[in-house]
């Protein structure tokens, strides 16, 4: 009798400190901002600023906004273990040819991305699959996976098989998700003037060095607009969450809203199709913090849409992902 093969499927998401506490965000905050994929500025230079002008002072400022959002853990982590719960359940009742494990891993904080390969060290695998839950590929968010992918890698000899999921930011399902939350929400909350589809921005200079991102994201935008039958008067899109002094892809959400109202518009719903679960960015920034502007400049009612996080139709594209993968497998590992 030979034993299964061992399949292990990580879902990977970005991060979230360990508590809304100031020590907690500031040991976040430096590791994520320590990684040279995020921040492009020569190392000694940007520890210099990240030292004595960005820890001393944000982490205060970004605990009380977590602070705002924390439920019983940080709404990310507890959202990831749901998805991997979800999955974990369809997928190992459709595969027993397989030993399938599926678990979390974040890039930065925990569970860590790190300490999840390293653990499968101790438990050699035939094959990995990773998937990382941002719809739209940059090299500020899926590709530091992918280089603690290569530095594990480095370190191991019975080497399993590994397939990443670079995106999916047109997949069908996807499409079809997003397209649908709206439906769904504006059949209880009524439609807006003007559905506002925001992604989490980059710094330009790194969209004009190559990075698809905000190609990827307009893209997204444009095919739920289509699904949904907007005219382009009805819709926008924008990026969020700028951070230093330089230029970031445009146009910014929060000026945007401004526009907006100033030119009279009353109620708009904003979306995040860049985040596959609800964090921070949507919760606090977009929700919160964006409905201020709104209302300060004359608009009257808006609302966010929650992210896909859990839906039923969110964790069917999960599964369709990597079933298309397993499928694959079927025929060169198992026995």
């Amino acid at each position: 009798m030979f034993a299964k093969p061992k399949v292990t499927i990580i879902l990977a998401n970005l991060g979230t400190p360990d508590a809304p506490t100031v020590p907690a965000v500031r040991a976040f905050l430096q590791e994520f901002l320590s990684d040279l994929r995020v921040i492009e500025i020569p190392k000694p230079i940007w520890q210099i600023i990240l030292r004595l002008f960005i820890l001393p002072f944000r982490p205060k400022r970004v605990a009380h906004a977590y602070a705002a959002v924390w439920g019983k853990d940080s709404p990310m982590r507890e959202i990831l273990s749901q998805q991997v719960e979800t999955v974990k359940a369809e997928l190992i009742s459709r595969y027993p040819q397989f030993e399938l494990t599926v678990v979390p891993a974040m890039t930065y904080g925990n569970p860590n991305i790190r300490a999840v390969l390293n653990q499968l060290s101790a438990n050699p695998q035939d094959h990995i699959i990773l998937l990382p839950l941002f719809p739209q590929y940059s090299a500020t968010s899926t590709a530091p996976l992918y280089d603690a992918v290569a530095k594990w890698v480095l370190t191991q000899r019975n080497l399993p098989g590994l397939s990443i999921i670079r995106d999916y930011y047109q997949h069908p399902l996807f499409i079809q998700a997003l397209a649908q939350s709206v439906r769904d929400y504006q059949a209880v909350h009524g439609k807006p003037e003007k559905l506002l589809m925001s992604f989490h921005g980059i710094p330009q200079p790194y969209a004009d060095k190559g990075d698809p991102y905000a190609d990827r994201c307009r893209i997204t935008g444009q095919l739920v607009a289509e699904a949904l039958g907007l005219s382009e008067d009805e819709y926008g899109i924008s990026f969020q969450s700028r951070f230093g002094k330089q230029e970031w892809v445009k146009p910014y959400t929060d000026a945007l809203i401004e526009d907006w109202a100033k030119q009279g518009v009353k109620s708009v719903q904003v979306m995040s199709p860049a985040f596959s679960a609800d964090c921070l960015e949507t919760l606090e920034e977009l929700a919160m913090q964006n409905a201020e502007t709104f209302k300060a400049y004359g608009g009257e009612q808006y609302s966010y849409i929650p992210a896909l996080n859990s839906r039923e139709d969110h964790l069917q594209l999960l599964n369709s992902l990597l079933q298309a993968n397993l499928d694959a497998l079927i025929h060169t590992l198992a026995h």
